[in-house]
């Protein structure tokens, strides 16, 4: 795996702190990771990101969902209610080329992590979210897992038998396809400050 990473080293030297969970974000981080960036995912103490428990039959042993998609990165354990948790957070940022997030709508910044206090700390931070629905929507504040993502993005209304009902596709292209969405929108920032200097989110 060292070989192969070596060869994908693309981002070598970029720095990404991830507060993701499950898998729209967490997808995200991983293509950043594949390509070499170093990718620091920070969990909360108590269980850690969801995913590490989805389908899991063993006791303290992490789900293969949760580990192919968290491969190729450092994982620290953040309490991000405490003053301590969200101090060290602000300390990673101030230093990370890229801030991901997919936490529930509004959530980040009710912990005081948004962009407007990120930013003025690290001014060149590429800062990414994804929610399941865009700002203005009237279901912006609404949570979004990939079938919701599916449904309403159209996906099932063209998969099935016809004259049937909708049918979910297999492959979770809702969340998956919005992390690769979002890598590519992540890279293109990256390339932009090359010449601005600035991040953005």
């Amino acid at each position: 795996m060292a070989d192969m990473n070596m060869s994908l080293g693309c981002l070598t030297g970029i720095r990404v702190l991830a507060l993701t969970q499950c898998e729209a974000g967490t997808s995200c981080t991983q293509a950043l990771a594949w390509l070499g960036a170093d990718v620091a995912k920070a969990e909360n103490p108590k269980g850690g990101d969801p995913g590490r428990r989805t389908g899991a039959t063993t006791l303290h042993v992490d789900d293969p969902y949760f580990l192919l998609y968290n491969s190729n990165k450092r994982s620290v354990a953040l309490n991000l209610k405490s003053p301590r948790g969200l101090e060290i957070a602000k300390d990673m940022a101030s230093k990370a080329d890229v801030f991901m997030e997919n936490f529930a709508p509004g959530a980040i910044e009710r912990l005081g992590l948004g962009y407007d206090v990120l930013s003025k700390i690290n001014p060149g931070i590429i800062y990414g979210q994804v929610k399941g629905f865009g700002a203005g929507s009237p279901f912006e504040k609404n949570l979004a897992f990939d079938m919701i993502a599916q449904a309403c993005g159209g996906t099932m209304s063209i998969t099935g038998k016809p004259n049937g009902p909708p049918v979910k596709p297999g492959p979770t292209l809702g969340d998956t396809g919005t992390g690769m969405l979002m890598a590519i929108s992540i890279l293109a920032a990256l390339y932009k400050r090359k010449e601005t200097g600035k991040g953005m989110r």
